[in-house]
């Protein structure tokens, strides 16, 4: 099992980034939390979660080791496979996880696309009082660049949505707010679909 991966940043995309070290270029999902706090420069490290299937050896990868424990407590609900909880961590921050998981709030988890009311009540009763992010990791936005509907579109497609229905939901979000930051179009796409 994989602790970290430390290395240069070869190809970064809202759901996953490619990381060269040692002349291996490694193929890591990440988070939109994740892709948001990336350093501009290199290298680059990421905490790692491998999952090996009889097809595939799969890495995700998180910017901390606390985003990397939400996940691993969410991929431990039954019925919550690696997708699904890096969609949770896609639409809500390692905090908002916390706080919703605490609190009880079945509805901020259902609004999550993929996550109905069972799903949402399992979270909360097998991770109540589980999930504890340290004061001060509540994520930060940084501006993005103008391939924004591009970067957006790509991550939900790569997530599993629909190009199609992907492009009308950001297309009528960019009509209403032409400026926001890749992660903020992401996250309320995530809410339409």
């Amino acid at each position: 099992m994989y602790e970290f991966i430390t290395g240069d940043i070869v190809e970064k995309t809202p759901t996953f980034i490619v990381l060269e070290t040692g002349n291996v270029g490694y193929y890591i999902n990440i988070t939109l939390n994740t892709y948001t706090l990336l350093p501009g420069q290199n290298p680059c490290q990421l905490f790692i979660h491998q999952i090996v299937r009889e097809d595939a050896h799969i890495l995700f990868g998180f910017i901390s080791r606390e985003e990397r424990e939400v996940f691993r407590q969410l991929i431990s609900v039954s019925g919550i496979g690696a997708n699904t909880a890096r969609l949770i961590l896609s639409s809500l921050g390692p905090a908002e996880i916390e706080r919703s998981v605490n609190e009880g709030n079945v509805a901020v988890l259902q609004g999550i696309k993929g996550i109905g009311e069972k799903s949402a009540q399992r979270i909360i009763v097998d991770l109540k009082g589980k999930i504890t992010i340290k004061a001060g990791m509540d994520y930060l936005y940084p501006e993005q660049s103008n391939t924004l509907r591009d970067e957006a579109l790509s991550a939900l497609v790569n997530l599993g949505f629909a190009k199609k229905t992907v492009e009308k939901v950001l297309d009528q979000i960019l009509r209403r707010n032409d400026k926001p930051a890749v992660e903020e179009l992401i996250k309320e796409a995530l809410k339409k679909l």
